[in-house]
């Protein structure tokens, strides 16, 4: 694919992506995401060219210029768009899929200190809200979305929907251009809802025996 066509996809990315987009001239020099995937692109040519130090310094200029921070050796698709931005770290060994999707704060991170593969896969349009953690060699499947502030250090399953600490499967299959954060499930708060239920029930339990307890000792 030529340059301008790229440049032309990663540009229409953002407008389907962002409602907030208005024009060509404002995604081209006020969006720190499409000039963070720009820096990598260029980055990631010289370091498949071993031009290691001159790939990592592009890095760097990106990351000064952007405040999201995307390793050289970083593997990312076609039509990859990241929102905001501010605070984004993909690692070395990250692999990311085609029309992927991720938000300010996340955090592609490795849990091994070894030169193997440290970082998570990404495969076809996965979501990930604004702060989530993913940590670890292992798969985030297609059509996948992990909610906001989660951590995830497992396989995410196709379609699934991901949120809390340790980051909990919720929900099955979502609409793939929408990902409402306030139709997500709580987990945490499912689970107080069903100790409460609980707690009725025993109580309900216990009031009945003390009747029968009570009509036992009248009768005595």
């Amino acid at each position: 694919m030529s340059i301008l066509k790229r440049l032309k996809e990663e540009i229409d990315t953002v407008f389907e992506r962002d409602p907030a987009a208005k024009s060509k001239a404002e995604v081209i020099f006020c969006y720190p995401g499409f000039h963070a995937v720009l820096f990598y692109r260029v980055a990631h040519k010289l370091w498949k060219h071993e031009f290691f130090f001159l790939g990592r310094l592009t890095s760097h200029l990106g990351r000064f210029f952007t405040g999201i921070e995307i390793h050289p050796g970083a593997t990312i698709g076609k039509r990859f768009f990241i929102d905001h931005g501010m605070g984004v770290v993909i690692g070395e060994t990250a692999e990311i899929g085609n029309d992927v999707t991720i938000y300010h704060g996340v955090t592609l991170g490795g849990v091994s200190l070894e030169k193997v593969k440290r970082h998570p896969t990404l495969e076809d349009n996965v979501v990930i809200g604004s702060g989530a953690k993913v940590l670890g060699p292992f798969t985030v499947k297609k059509n996948a979305k992990i909610g906001s502030n989660s951590v995830v250090v497992k396989e995410v399953p196709e379609n699934a929907t991901v949120v809390g600490i340790p980051g909990k499967i919720v929900k099955g299959t979502l609409d793939k251009k929408s990902f409402d954060h306030n139709k997500l499930p709580d987990p945490v708060a499912r689970a107080i809802t069903d100790m409460a239920t609980r707690m009725c029930h025993m109580e309900a339990e216990i009031n009945d025996l003390r009747k029968k307890l009570k009509n036992y000792e009248d009768n005595d």
